[in-house]
């Protein structure tokens, strides 16, 4: 063995022989290290936002457009036509799908659809006076797992609940319809959908159009629906997912929002 080989050979056996020795006295070979324990994911952590942060991300009429104002109060189709039961007798070869499109109804009802917040929240609605139309705007922190598991969930219902019929609480039966919607490039992740409900209110022809759209900024969120008897206008739809993100990314951020737009 040549003498650099030797050397290596001896120093790697000097090393070997101190460190199983001070493992055999229980010692750390580097005691002056420190080990800190690695942090939880960031995406799995409770959301930081408050009350007063999604008070301050809400989106107003002005918003919209001037023919959205402050609501008046929740129109009467919302606990006729939307407090309906899935026909279960419907869906004969897959259950699982009437259990989904049940879920989704009872969300539209509820205001629910993605999930209990897990952080501060806050909520608005406006009307819309040219087509007698509303909006349910909900701002909330949750957690980005939790979000993007429901805004998944709801990509595959245009699937799941393409066409079923629902019994409402008066027993008319709807035909229920429901697409995919496509939303403005804004926050980290979003969903649109739009329902239709075709039947009967108060015995008399209706047709219920819903917009329901979703939008993850980091661990928050915006959601809400937009619609009425007389059809949902999409260009609101498109303002309040767009001006709604913008709001809430600057007050995440620290900032204050941008001035509504009058």
């Amino acid at each position: 063995m040549n003498r650099p080989s030797c050397l290596l050979a001896s120093a790697l056996t000097a090393g070997m022989l101190l460190s199983t020795a001070a493992c055999s006295r229980g010692d750390s070979v580097d005691s002056g290290r420190t080990d800190v324990p690695a942090s939880p994911a960031a995406k799995d952590s409770p959301t930081a936002l408050t009350e007063a942060q999604a008070m301050a991300a809400l989106i107003t009429n002005t918003d919209l457009g001037s023919e959205w104002t402050e609501t008046q109060g929740t129109a009467t189709w919302h606990d006729t036509l939307l407090k309906s039961k899935v026909d279960t007798e419907a869906f004969v070869t897959d259950k699982q799908n009437a259990v989904d499109c049940q879920k989704l109804l009872d969300g539209l009802y509820a205001e629910d659809l993605l999930g209990d917040p897990k952080g501060g929240q806050a909520v608005t609605g406006f009307d819309d006076s040219d087509n007698d139309g509303q909006m349910h705007y909900l701002v909330a922190g949750y957690t980005q797992s939790d979000v993007d598991a429901k805004l998944s969930w709801l990509k595959t219902l245009p699937d799941k609940c393409d066409q079923f019929t629902a019994v409402d609480n008066k027993g008319g039966k709807q035909t229920v319809q429901v697409i995919s919607m496509s939303l403005p490039n804004v926050g980290d992740a979003r969903q649109g959908l739009q329902i239709t409900m075709n039947g009967e209110l108060d015995g008399d022809p209706s047709t219920l159009t819903l917009d329901f759209a979703a939008v993850r900024v980091g661990d928050s969120a915006l959601s809400f629906s937009n619609g009425g008897l007389n059809g949902a206008d999409d260009a609101s739809t498109q303002q309040a997912a767009q001006a709604g993100a913008t709001r809430l990314k600057d007050v995440l951020a620290g900032k204050t929002p941008p001035p509504t737009q009058g």
